[in-house]
């Protein structure tokens, strides 16, 4: 069961999942072991907003060593191995944990992909939402958020904008499956 809620300032639910790429499990609490904090993101292997930060995600421990990253797969409808193939196919580097039945996304109140958390060692959420506005980056309309945050955040001053909205793909499905023919 999910916590009763997730907010700004209060403590996230740790998670220890089967790796994507079969070389055991991974989890929160393993990853942020010597870090100032982590960044995770809910990912899909299909979602065409993920593709877009394909090189932002496969970069992101070159840029910040000082914190871990991990993507989490929760997308009910991918299956393992269309991931993978998506893994190969767009040669991504990133660590990718496997949620399959969607319980880490449900207890992290993740409806998308991607959608991005900063976390603190001791598991406080400094920051949730969307990498920026899917403006590209010379777009004069361009505004980031997830590196704004992160910026702050390790220069020890308080992130400005905590939260944004995110949009992407749906890591559930809202249609109805009908059993058969009407």
């Amino acid at each position: 069961m999910p916590p009763i809620r997730q907010g700004i300032g209060l403590p996230v639910h740790p998670f220890q999942l089967a790796r994507l790429d079969g070389q055991g499990v991974g989890g929160l609490l393993g990853c942020l072991q010597g870090r100032r904090g982590a960044v995770v993101a809910f990912w899909s292997g299909v979602c065409s907003h993920c593709v877009r930060y394909d090189e932002y995600f496969n970069t992101f421990a070159a840029r910040h060593p000082e914190l871990a990253f991990i993507a989490i797969a929760s997308r009910l409808s991918e299956t393992p191995a269309l991931m993978q193939a998506s893994v190969r196919e767009r040669r991504l580097t990133f660590p990718i944990l496997l949620d399959e039945g969607g319980t880490t996304a449900r207890h992290w109140y993740a409806q998308q992909t991607p959608r991005c958390y900063l976390v603190a060692p001791d598991l406080t959420l400094l920051y949730r939402g969307a990498i920026d506005n899917f403006k590209m980056p010379g777009d004069p309309d361009y505004l980031a958020y997830l590196e704004p945050a992160v910026a702050s955040y390790l220069a020890g001053e308080p992130i400005a904008r905590p939260e944004t909205a995110s949009f992407g793909c749906a890591i559930e499905t809202v249609y109805y499956q009908i059993p058969g023919q009407l």
